[in-house]
């Protein structure tokens, strides 16, 4: 099929090129001139593992950029939004979604409709609150468009299921696909463009349950975070128990830990989100449970356990600085190395990253902070404090620190202990992430501990 996306971020250009490895002829659209001819030369503009290969494999066959979002749309059957949707915090309102981004998509390609005389089918990627398919991104296409829905295109919703880091992974092995559709023929044209994944559970819907579905699977996870690390909390302050050696035990009840005949063990990846640590981060969780907690005081319908996930969250990062200070106080002059700055490993993502207010808060007590992640140099520079040194190897992070707060879980930082060995005046180190063994460092202390 012929297909556009407007969008080139993490969502948008991850699909369009996954679509391209699938046999489909995709267009991506962006208004930034620089990112489309990056783009048109194989260059990913995003750290995203596998996707400079899809994109060298494809560009200029079955996969393009462009800044003309109206060409995209005639020469295309479906049209995919993909576009961002950023917080924004307004008084009456509370913590919401910026639509912005989303209607001037939906408008831009109203006009492009108006010029077409084909059936055409636009669908919405982006992450947004029930209702906003049918009650934004619908009356502006028709509005722009002069034409009407159902008769003159079709409009669907299609949440996307994709982890940074191992984003083309989850495209290409999916384990669900969700098909929104204000009729059966707009689901009828996604259903062909999903048509290679045959063994893929697929399930069709309207478009607001669709939007709640997104939503209800990233709240779920954001509850388990926080409900680890709620626990973590208690832990500490009762003492004498260890929140690693509790969530171990949860974790092999059966609900979480399958036997097969051999006897070996699997256990369920959902487990990898019920660990205590410094918070959750990103583009999507924060952002979506206080969106959603705020759609839902705005129908009557107050969210209070989502409150407490986002409140329990919020508050990590402190956390973790009090437990520093309970090892080395004051921290004025004192040189603290975070290790890992992105909001997770395998991507460069900064956003709502727990090392932004752990910084912050370090740079505020006058401590001397240098900083250490394997990718994210160039994006923490502009998240992080000015007076935040970055290092480029492990190495100088570990030299010359009265202690080391591992912020993000690398697999290269589980090398940490054997760099510190040599070291006679041990740092403490402070395990954001509880993934070293305590008794491997001299001085360790861990949230949860």
């Amino acid at each position: 099929m012929r297909i556009s996306i407007i969008g080139t971020g993490y969502v948008g250009l991850v699909t369009g090129a996954c679509f391209a490895e699938i046999g489909h002829d995709c267009v991506c659209v962006d208004l930034d001139a620089g990112k489309v001819e990056r783009i048109n030369r194989g260059e990913p503009p995003i750290h995203e593992n596998g996707l400079e290969a899809l994109l060298k494999r494809h560009v200029g066959h079955r996969l393009r950029a462009t800044t003309d979002l109206h060409a995209a749309v005639l020469e295309s059957e479906i049209t995919f939004i993909a576009v961002g949707t950023p917080s924004v915090d307004s008084p009456q309102h509370g913590h919401r979604i910026d639509l912005g981004y989303i209607r001037e998509a939906a408008r831009q390609i109203g006009v492009a409709l108006r010029d077409k005389r084909d059936y055409h089918v636009v669908v919405v990627k982006s992450t947004v609150v029930p209702g906003t398919t049918d009650d934004v991104v619908r009356p502006a296409l028709e509005q722009a468009s002069g034409k009407r829905a159902g008769a003159d295109f079709g409009v669907g919703m299609n949440p996307e299921f994709l982890t940074e880091g191992v984003a083309v992974d989850d495209f290409m092995q999916p384990d669900r696909i969700v098909l929104g559709g204000m009729d059966e023929r707009s689901i009828a044209v996604q259903r062909k463009v999903y048509a290679a994944f045959t063994d893929t559970p697929t399930l069709a819907t309207n478009n607001k349950t669709a939007e709640m579905i997104k939503y209800a699977s990233n709240a779920v996870l954001a509850t388990m975070i926080s409900f680890a690390n709620e626990f973590g909390n208690l832990c500490s302050a009762l003492g004498d128990v260890d929140i690693a050696d509790v969530m171990q035990g949860v974790h092999m009840a059966r609900y979480f830990t399958s036997r097969l005949p051999d006897g070996s063990a699997v256990k369920a990846p959902i487990t990898s989100f019920l660990w205590a640590g410094c918070g959750y981060g990103g583009s999507c969780l924060p952002k979506d449970t206080r969106a959603l907690s705020a759609h839902g005081a705005a129908h009557g319908a107050p969210m209070p356990l989502l409150d407490a996930v986002i409140s329990t969250n919020e508050a990590q990062p402190a956390r973790m600085i009090a437990l520093l200070e309970k090892h080395l106080t004051p921290l004025e002059g004192r040189r603290v190395a975070l290790l890992g700055l992105a909001f997770k490993p395998d991507t460069d993502d900064m956003r709502e990253s727990p090392a932004i207010p752990i910084a912050r808060a370090l740079v505020e007590r006058g401590a001397r902070v240098k900083g250490y992640d394997p990718i994210a140099r160039d994006t923490a520079r502009l998240a992080l404090p000015a007076q935040v040194e970055l290092v480029d190897s492990l190495e100088s992070a570990l030299t010359g620190i009265d202690a080391a707060m591992l912020i993000t879980r690398w697999d290269e930082f589980r090398n940490v202990p054997n760099l510190l060995a040599a070291r006679r005046d041990a740092p403490v180190l402070i395990d954001g992430r509880r993934m070293l063994d305590p008794r491997s460092v001299a001085r360790y202390a861990g949230v949860g501990r």
